[in-house]
């Protein structure tokens, strides 16, 4: 039986206010992702995070690792939807359990569906304590999960959330509006969980511009994960990168 990395030595050589640039496997092109790879460089991106809430192509996670290891050393962690092929060659995966919903499948029912494949990738795996928050518009991973979301401004039962994750003995919080989102998770939400929980905290979804990062850096958030942003416009990425960064 292979040993299981509890210790995610990975998570915790990352920096304590970083970001990072998700890639979903099923949309990039390598001449557009080779240009937000070479911002992520030039902009001290902290890690590369592949994944997405549904998959077409199950090869295109494999051929995105791959084209990614030819062009940044940067650590490739996996952020896998319920369907996406696991990626053994990967530096880490979120194994993730929706505590904010209470869909039995999304809490433990996939994650023991996927237990024996997980302890035999010989990769760091990272316990996540996944929270979805209301972004203003219902997302993918709404729907796919079939769970609410947490009220974008209950800051008393997101921090709660996170301390029973915590307690637990989850290694991450990821706070997250979802894909697509109007609105980022909001100052109040990320400070009560930075204030509950010892736990590194991770935010995504809604993170437009320079101004919600840096707010959301100023809340607590330890990991910014940037993904639409992206993909929609490369200026206005680097835009926010040096407003966020000021």
């Amino acid at each position: 039986m292979p040993k299981l990395p509890f210790q995610p030595s990975l998570l915790h050589s990352l920096p304590t206010a970083g970001w990072a640039l998700l890639v979903d496997p099923d949309k990039f092109e390598k001449t557009e992702l080779t240009q937000r790879l070479n911002l992520a460089h030039r902009y001290a991106c902290s890690a590369i995070l592949i994944g997405s809430s549904t998959t077409q192509n199950p090869r295109a996670g494999r051929d995105l690792l791959l084209f990614l290891r030819t062009q940044t050393q940067l650590p490739c962690i996996q952020f896998p939807g319920p369907d996406n092929p696991l990626l053994p060659k990967a530096d880490a995966l979120l194994f993730l359990s929706l505590i904010s919903g209470r869909n039995p499948e999304f809490l433990i029912g996939h994650q023991v569906k996927l237990a024996q494949e997980v302890a035999a990738l010989h990769t760091e795996v990272i316990s996540t304590g996944y929270i979805l928050m209301d972004g203003g518009k219902e997302t993918t991973a709404h729907r796919i999960s079939n769970t609410a979301p947490i009220p974008s401004q209950d800051a008393e039962l997101a921090s709660n959330t996170a301390l029973a994750a915590e307690l637990l003995g989850m290694h991450l919080i990821y706070l997250d509006s979802g894909s697509g989102a109007k609105l980022p998770v909001q100052e109040s939400v990320i400070r009560a969980a930075k204030s509950r929980v010892k736990l590194p905290i991770w935010v995504g979804g809604g993170l437009r511009n320079g101004e919600d990062m840096k707010k959301a850096w100023q809340a607590g958030a330890n990991m910014l994960v940037i993904g639409n942003l992206g993909e929609e416009n490369i200026k206005q990425l680097e835009d926010c990168l040096i407003h966020a960064m000021d």
